[in-house]
């Protein structure tokens, strides 16, 4: 299994404002994750950007001339809606909006989208009170009612020096409402899965925690491969250095405790519970108030039991744990299955190349209800999700 994205046919309509540049980076990360990306480009937009440039980095023609007797495709705007995954336009500007809207097509890339039956992402880029004017909030809300996925836009310096909203959505953000949008209809459309990640933080004193490895690298891929397959998510998360996912409910907490506590809330009305977050098994008995000061003695710490967040969670919904074990893998997992009553439980072996903390890669062994075994290859985290959901989507059904 790989990406979302791989080998999918993406149609990027690039139109005429500033942030073309940014569309260039989000043309070579797609490219990167192995979709088939053919690039329109308005009159406007080859006044900020090349064609060349574009060609560059996807290796195919870029379309500016509806009736260009020489392209590859016989009557392009057929021929692209007719390939396409999924339609990118990145950045809209005011103008595009507005045509959109109305179902103009006088150009190659709005006749592409008017022929097309596949998704649409509009990403919005447009300077000062642009994005705040009526007509512009108007043509926003029709798109949204005819089930186009608007990508932002965000908030920050604008190109006129001016603040405020209109900036187009960074690339990170962008892959994420594509893949969203592409999958949105998906086999987990319907349903809501909340997802825990990222190492508990144990206070000691208003500065020191006692903490753990855990990068969040996990939770965070199997919250992606949730959302890119329809589900409603919500990631419960302790600090962690990853950026946001996007279309992702995030409630952020430090402490076991706080974790356990947003869990509960939002198991309630959930249909899965994925526990990938290293909960404390154990927190200082009491916090100081102040900073505990250094002085020769030795410090001793008293330490005392967490609650178990999967045993205590209440609720009829799919349970799934993670083991994250150094020795006795399948042993000490099966013993979790068990004791914490799981319908599925994902061990790694912390000490394999590739499984530790912090990489890009896994190598689980999935151990059910029943004790069945299967062992995983060395797969991304990504694909380690997808492989965990289509256990969860069999539990569904039973």
């Amino acid at each position: 299994m790989a990406g979302p994205l791989a080998e999918k046919h993406v149609v990027l309509g690039v139109t005429g404002s500033i942030a073309c540049y940014k569309a260039l980076d989000l043309a070579s990360k797609l490219v990167q994750a192995g979709a088939l990306v053919d690039i329109i480009m308005s009159y406007g937009a080859t006044q900020f950007v090349t064609p060349l440039a574009f060609r560059s980095i996807t290796h195919r023609a870029v379309v500016t001339d509806q009736f260009n007797p020489d392209s590859e495709y016989s009557v392009e705007h057929v021929a692209l809606a007719q390939q396409a995954d999924v339609v990118v336009v990145a950045p809209a500007t005011v103008h595009c909006i507005a045509k959109l809207a109305l179902g103009l097509a006088d150009d190659p890339l709005t006749t592409t989208i008017v022929a097309a039956k596949c998704p649409l992402v509009v990403a919005p880029a447009m300077d000062g009170n642009m994005y705040d004017h009526p007509a512009t909030q108007a043509n926003l809300a029709t798109l949204k009612e005819r089930g186009v996925v608007i990508a932002g836009p965000g908030t920050g310096r604008l190109a006129s020096g001016l603040s405020g909203i209109g900036r187009l959505l960074e690339t990170p953000e962008l892959l994420g409402h594509i893949s969203y949008a592409m999958g949105k209809d998906g086999d987990l459309a319907g349903r809501t899965v909340v997802i825990s990640a990222g190492g508990t933080m144990e206070p000691l004193d208003p500065v020191r925690v006692i903490t753990n490895h855990s990068s969040g690298k996990m939770g965070y891929a199997v919250a992606e491969a949730a959302r890119d397959r329809g589900a409603d998510v919500v990631l419960v998360t302790a600090p962690t250095s990853l950026a946001d996912p996007a279309l992702v409910k995030m409630v952020q907490v430090r402490t076991a405790e706080q974790m356990g506590e947003a869990i509960q809330e939002h198991v309630k009305n959930a249909d899965a519970l994925v526990m990938a977050a290293a909960v404390a098994d154990y927190k200082p008995a009491t916090s100081a108030d102040q900073k505990i000061k250094k002085s020769e003695d030795d410090l001793n710490i008293s330490l005392a039991k967490t609650e178990d967040i999967l045993k205590s969670a209440k609720g009829n919904f799919v349970r799934v744990g993670f083991a994250a074990e150094s020795e006795n893998l399948v042993e000490n997992a099966k013993a979790k299955v068990g004791s914490k009553k799981l319908d599925l439980i994902a061990a790694n072996d912390i000490t394999a190349d590739g499984s530790g903390f912090g990489s890009n890669t896994n190598q689980v062994t999935l151990i059910d209800r029943d004790l069945t075994v299967e062992e995983l290859p060395l797969l991304t985290k990504y694909d380690v999700g997808n492989r965990i959901l289509d256990r969860v989507k069999e539990l569904f059904r039973d």
